[in-house]
């Protein structure tokens, strides 16, 4: 419920805590009613099913149960719950980076940037969701209610307390070893190509480092040339032949940055 309140800034139209009512995914028809794709769990069994969520976190946690599958199981029962009435996915992917860093997966200190991976991944993450939620809705009998949202009429605590998570775990995977092969690598060579590119300004000219990380910053965004707004914004007081020293050094230091 923290997090619920940190990834949502704005809570006037939202109800915070564990939902009262129905939630379901999907479209509706010309008349505003629903066409579920998905259904979430029952309002009624929500406490339970979070109260055993937390209990099985914790368990996996005393047995040394791998981390990634651990934060596979927590993660997307969480999300499959769908406890909120908004927020269920930032919360989810905010879990995953809990518990990976609750369990010491990255050094400490060191943000994991997994759920970006799984973001720039959108098309299976959906995928691996409707794999699972799909199967399920032929167990799920609903009613619409007055309010055009959804009732569900039979048990289904089930249905979300025991998951087969075979499937996101893989993809999670996936999404780990991209991160330790590429993206880490690739954020680091950066973060040296940053730093030189830093150093090699300051040596140039003297400015304050706020202000010549904006400029490798505005040079980056352009494609390796200065914004002519920016030009003449915060750093008028470059000269002609300064502007282009600077490019050229960008140009040299991220030469294969694009590769």
């Amino acid at each position: 419920m923290r997090l619920q309140n940190v990834v949502i800034e704005d809570m006037r139209f939202v109800k915070a805590g564990l939902r009262k009512d129905g939630v379901f995914l999907g479209e509706r028809d010309q008349y505003g009613d629903p066409l579920p794709e998905f259904i979430g769990a029952r309002p009624d069994d929500m406490e339970t099913l979070i109260d055993g969520l937390v209990a099985a976190n914790e368990r996996m946690r005393e047995n040394a149960i791998d981390p990634a599958l651990q934060a596979a199981a927590t993660a997307f029962g969480f999300v499959y719950m769908h406890p909120f009435e908004d927020g269920n996915s930032r919360v989810h992917r905010c879990l995953i980076h809990h518990v990976l860093a609750e369990r010491n997966f990255a050094p400490p200190g060191m943000v994991f940037p997994v759920s970006s991976v799984m973001l720039d991944r959108i098309n299976d993450y959906q995928t691996v969701l409707q794999n699972h939620s799909g199967p399920l809705m032929e167990y799920i009998d609903w009613q619409k209610t007055p309010e055009r949202n959804v009732h569900v009429v039979n048990e289904t605590g089930d249905l979300y307390r025991y998951f087969d998570c075979t499937e996101v775990a893989e993809f999670l995977y996936e999404c780990v070893a991209r991160t330790v092969e590429h993206d880490l690598p690739e954020e680091i060579k950066y973060l040296r190509r940053h730093d030189e590119m830093q150093r090699e300004i300051m040596e140039t000219i003297e400015m304050p480092d706020r202000l010549a990380q904006d400029l490798i910053m505005f040079i980056r965004q352009n494609n390796g040339k200065l914004p002519k707004k920016r030009r003449e914004k915060e750093f008028t007081a470059l000269t002609d032949d300064e502007v282009i020293q600077i490019e050229a050094m960008y140009e040299e230091i991220f030469a294969d940055a694009k590769d």
